[in-house]
């Protein structure tokens, strides 16, 4: 019975989904509420159960001092973190703040350096052909792509900000805004080849259920 309660409420809410269709209207909202609600909820417990209570047993809880000032730090970061919705010690959360994202930026550059920008470097230098073609392509992608985010830019004397770039840096930056326009083409098929793949596989089985096979 509650199996046939689940799938009448997926088959409706599946419904309300693509009900988008016809335009915005309030089922699909009320579908789109109920999904994140679900899923914020889930995320929520899933957090609390297997990561903050194991956490701080561990850690704040435990009998060893090293631990007790392990778990205390970013406990101390979290709290500082939940001030900055006080409008009274609002400035005491930049301090968490700052440091979330000086670490977070610090991982971020080795994480890019370390794990993408030096092995394509090595790749491409003790690769042979054809594999040499393909990673002098994906070299020239990487450097004309950040050409064309404005780097190797000159400011303008006497204005507000105004950069303006040479000739070549303009073909190359021009070259990087092709390899983006193709990246997010490819992108944007991959996202549409998952939606119908996971639209067919809903309605074959809703279809199934109801009909019992």
């Amino acid at each position: 019975m509650s199996d046939q309660i689940g799938l009448w409420i997926g088959f409706i809410l599946t419904l309300m989904v693509f009900s988008y269709l016809l335009g915005d209207n309030f089922l699909y909202r009320l579908a789109i509420y109920v999904f994140v609600g679900l899923a914020a909820g889930f995320v929520t417990m899933v957090t609390v159960q297997s990561v903050l209570l194991p956490w701080i047993t561990t850690t704040v809880l435990s009998s060893s001092v090293p631990n007790k000032v392990l778990g205390l730090i970013p406990l101390i970061i979290g709290l500082l973190l939940l001030l900055k919705a006080t409008q009274r010690f609002n400035r005491l959360g930049n301090l968490g703040l700052a440091f979330v994202v000086g670490i977070g930026t610090a991982v971020a550059l080795v994480g890019a350096i370390s794990g993408t920008l030096l092995p394509l470097a090595n790749a491409t230098a003790t690769s042979v052909a054809p594999d040499a073609l393909n990673g002098f392509i994906l070299v020239i992608g990487v450097v004309s792509t950040l050409i064309y985010f404005q780097y190797m830019a000159r400011r303008i004397p006497g204005t507000a900000g105004e950069t303006r770039r040479g000739l070549v840096i303009r073909a190359v930056g021009a070259v990087g805004q092709g390899f983006i326009v193709v990246t997010l083409g490819a992108l944007y098929g991959g996202a549409i080849l998952s939606g119908l793949t996971v639209f067919s596989e809903r309605i074959a089985f809703i279809l199934q259920r109801i009909t019992g096979g």
